[in-house]
C-alpha cells in the first residue's frame, strides 16, 4: 500500500477569488477558484489520484479497487465515504446558510447531513463571519427577518484571525465573510439551504435560489456562544507540535506544525487524510516516500503503518 496523492475538483462560485491559484499553486483553467475539493468522493466533485497504478482514477474508483479495508474499521462500517475536505477562498461574503442533520438530509435530500469545521488560514484585518444567532429567536421572527432583509441584525458576528477554528454543527446558521481563506472538513454532503444572499444575482442575471422553508425546518433558534479556538491545546513533540482542532462523531482533525519531523501512525482503525497548508517536505511511509509542497493532499489507507512527515511545514490531518 502507498499513499494516494490527490488532484482536487475545483468550483468557480461567484464569491471566490484567485488565492488558491496564486498562494496554493492550484492549476485550473477557471478564472475564479472559490473552492478546491481536496479529498472528495462526492458525486458533485470527486478528487482524482495523481500517482501510482491508480493514477487518473477518481477517489471513489480507487477506493473500490483497494477495497473497503483501506477505510479502516471505522470507515468500513459506514455506507458512504464519510468526509469532504476543502480549501475555500472567499473574496466576497458567502450567503447566510444552514445545513441539515443526517435524519433530515437522508429523508429529504438522499444523502448525509452536514456537520463541518473551519480552520482560518488567512484573512484581511477586521475579517469576520456569522456564527449562529446573537440571541434566542422564534421561528416567526426568523421568517419575518428573512422577509424584510434584517436577518444579519440578529446574527452573531465574530471577528476572526488566522488559527481560529469553528465547529459548525448541522442546524447552525452561518456565513463566511469577505477576505477569508479557510480549510474546511465536513461530512460528505452538498446539502446547503441558502437563507439570505445580500441581493446578489447569478451568472444568469437572476437572484440566486433561496431555500427558506427547508431552512426554517432545520435551523437551531438558540443563541450561539461557542469559542472560535481549537478544542485542544498545542502539544510540543520532538521536532513538531500538534493541536487537536475538532473531535466529533464524524471526524477528528488536528494541525501538525513540523519543524524537522513528526511521526504519523496509520493503524487499522481509520485512514488518514493530509492537506499541506504551508511549507514543504517528504511524506515517508513503509517502502517509500513522496515529496510534497503547500496545497498538496493525500489519502493514506488504513493499516499503512508507521509514517513520518519530514520537513518544515504545517499539515492538517483528518481521521474518523
Amino acid at each position: 500500500m502507498t499513499p494516494l496523492k490527490l488532484r482536487p475538483a475545483f468550483k468557480d462560485y461567484l464569491w471566490g477569488g484567485t488565492r488558491l491559484k496564486t498562494q496554493f499553486g492550484k492549476q485550473s483553467d477557471l478564472s475564479i477558484v472559490a473552492e478546491s475539493w481536496e479529498v472528495s468522493c462526492h458525486k458533485d466533485g470527486p478528487s482524482r489520484v495523481e500517482n501510482g497504478p491508480l493514477a487518473g482514477k477518481t477517489l471513489p474508483e480507487a477506493l473500490e479497487t483497494l477495497g473497503r479495508e483501506c477505510l479502516g474499521a471505522h470507515g468500513a462500517a459506514l455506507e458512504e465515504f464519510p468526509v469532504l475536505i476543502k480549501l475555500i477562498d472567499a473574496k466576497q461574503s458567502l450567503s447566510v446558510q444552514v445545513h441539515p442533520d443526517d435524519d433530515y438530509a437522508r429523508r429529504v435530500e438522499g444523502e448525509q447531513g452536514k456537520n463541518e469545521m473551519w480552520l482560518v488560514l488567512d484573512c484581511e484585518p477586521g475579517a469576520y463571519l456569522y456564527y449562529g444567532f446573537a440571541k434566542d429567536i422564534t421561528r416567526e421572527e426568523f421568517a419575518a427577518r428573512i422577509g424584510d432583509n434584517t436577518l444579519t441584525d440578529v446574527l452573531r458576528r465574530v471577528e476572526v484571525h488566522p488559527g481560529d477554528c469553528l465547529f459548525i454543527d448541522a442546524g447552525t446558521l452561518h456565513a463566511i465573510g469577505p477576505g477569508l481563506l479557510i480549510a474546511e472538513v465536513q461530512q460528505s454532503s452538498n446539502s446547503t439551504y441558502r437563507v439570505y444572499d445580500f441581493g446578489r444575482v447569478g451568472a444568469d442575471g437572476k437572484p440566486r435560489e433561496l431555500h427558506i422553508e427547508k431552512a426554517l425546518d432545520v435551523t437551531k433558534l438558540t443563541r450561539e456562544t461557542r469559542s472560535t479556538r481549537p478544542q485542544g491545546e498545542r502539544e510540543e513533540g520532538d521536532g513538531y507540535a500538534k493541536t487537536l482542532l475538532v473531535r466529533c462523531p464524524y471526524f477528528t482533525t488536528a494541525l501538525m506544525e513540523v519543524k524537522t519531523q513528526a511521526p504519523l501512525c496509520v493503524d487499522e482503525e481509520s485512514f488518514r487524510a493530509l492537506t499541506v497548508l504551508d511549507g514543504s517536505g517528504t511524506l515517508r511511509y513503509p517502502g517509500g516516500g513522496m515529496a510534497f509542497q503547500k496545497g498538496d493532499s493525500f489519502f493514506l489507507p488504513a493499516g499503512l503503518g508507521a509514517c513520518e512527515i519530514a520537513g518544515k511545514c504545517r499539515v492538517m490531518t483528518c481521521e474518523i
